[in-house]
């Protein structure tokens, strides 16, 4: 179990977590020799453990947390919500009045022409309704064929069997397989991948794979491309400026659905209410959750545009759903949470004040001798660490990001490792002297790493 434990509460909670709890994304071996480390409370972009120990929650717990910590709006709209109707489900032929005043503000909120919401739980089970609704399009109007989808290799698409095998990480393909019919083209990382080409030339060649991949497949047999405009858990990769526009006019070209996984960058982590509309795109449907509720409650959905909901009326019964699909206590909560987001103009502020800041400030770390890169868009950054700055050569075996990652926890900075690439993803409200902050312990915390990878003193 944990060293330096001064609570026994903290023992306690360790014991109960090795004894029944079984976590998400763990390796239970480790886990059960270090045992978790407890979080009890938290406000604004704090969080506190059981130790006493005060956090920079510099990942919005996971991407998610966009108002803050500790907004009481948000429980006394779950409340209200409890006593008047705690739950009823939307199926056969039903409805009540929270989940279809969210699904018109979401509808307000997202693109020209995207006008339909069907509710889940999670991003997950959003990514789940998506795989099956394109290809219940497609059958409905003849074309059963057309089952492809194509997605990313290290995109991120959620850790059910769909959405492991719509995203292309190898970890979650090799535990469970993958469903049939999905392939994968590159990523645009540059700093990963880019070899010896520019930005803007690898960029052209990462959108090429996508046309090559369809004319492969056959334009007849491919049904989707699945993307996030900036992919997340993949490590914050923001793909060169010519990425995006390459890849438009190559769905423009052929009759395939596109489909943004907006979970991560939705609702003002961009600076923008969706990536889709920082890159200028028009996705066909759009899966959404994490900021929608900004995570204190459980909620994901799918913006589903015009066209594919004329042809769904006309396909008789779709066959899907999940018991909590628009939950009234989630709605209540995901409209409170929008009403926030747009009356206290917090992703106005994000995209005039704060994120240029942020921006600003992160690339100042671009001359510590760890790192090789500071990227970021919004409320969001990535920090590449290195062994040699000019060939980008990682350190090899040493788990860099990890190291990184134990500094940052100890010393009162969440920052998530990713390889060995460190990610931000902050509240949207921190504040500059927050900003301030997160950048300085980011700074103290390369320095530790460097001299323990270093072997400086």
């Amino acid at each position: 179990m944990s060293n330096h434990v001064s609570n026994p509460k903290t023992l306690e909670w360790q014991a109960l977590s090795n004894a029944h709890h079984l976590a998400p994304f763990s390796d239970y071996k480790q886990l059960k020799e270090k045992g978790p480390r407890i979080i009890e409370k938290a406000e604004g972009v704090y969080v506190w453990d059981t130790e006493g120990n005060k956090i920079l929650d510099g990942m919005a717990g996971l991407w998610c947390v966009a108002v803050g910590y500790g907004r009481d709006e948000l429980v006394q709209a779950a409340a209200k919500q409890m006593k008047e109707l705690p739950f009823y489900n939307t199926f056969f032929m039903t409805a009540h009045p929270p989940v279809l005043e969210l699904a018109k503000a979401i509808a307000d909120l997202a693109p020209e022409g995207m006008n339909h919401v069907f509710f889940t739980g999670s991003g997950s089970e959003g990514n789940d309704t998506m795989l099956r609704m394109v290809r219940h399009y497609w059958a409905s109007k003849g074309q059963p064929q057309k089952k492809v989808i194509i997605g990313r290799i290290n995109g991120y698409h959620g850790s059910t069997m769909a959405g492991a095998s719509l995203g292309g990480m190898q970890g979650m393909h090799d535990q469970g397989g993958l469903i049939p019919d999905i392939v994968h083209i590159p990523q645009p990382y540059w700093f990963g991948e880019g070899g010896d080409m520019s930005p803007d030339e690898f960029g052209i060649w990462a959108a090429d794979q996508l046309e090559q991949k369809i004319l492969e497949v056959g334009v007849d047999k491919v049904a989707a491309f699945i993307a996030e405009p900036i992919q997340g858990a993949g490590g914050v990769i923001v793909p060169p400026e010519t990425y995006w526009p390459r890849i438009k006019e190559i769905l423009a070209k052929y009759d395939i659905l596109f489909v943004a996984d907006e979970v991560i960058c939705g609702f003002g982590r961009t600076g923008e209410w969706f990536g889709t509309d920082f890159y200028g795109l028009k996705p066909d449907m759009m899966t959404i959750a994490k900021g929608l509720t900004s995570g204190y409650i459980p909620m994901g959905g799918l913006i589903v545009r015009d066209e594919v909901v004329a042809v769904l009326n006309e396909a008789g019964d779709f066959n899907h759903g999940f018991t909590y699909s628009g939950h009234p206590v989630a709605a209540a909560v995901a409209l409170e949470n929008l009403r926030i987001l747009r009356e206290e103009e917090i992703i106005d502020r994000v995209r005039a004040e704060t994120s240029p800041y942020l921006q600003q400030r992160l690339r100042e770390l671009a001359d510590h001798p760890l790192v090789g890169e500071v990227r970021g868009v919004g409320m969001l950054g990535a920090i590449e660490l290195v062994q040699n700055k000019e060939t980008r050569a990682r350190f090899e075996g040493k788990g860099v990001g990890m190291i990184c990652r134990g500094h940052c926890f100890n010393n009162g900075l969440i920052m998530r490792a990713v390889g060995d690439t460190m990610i931000i993803s902050p509240p949207l409200v921190i504040s500059k002297a927050e900003i301030d902050e997160l950048v300085d312990k980011a700074r103290k915390c390369l320095d530790l790493t460097a001299a323990e990878v270093l072997g400086k003193a």
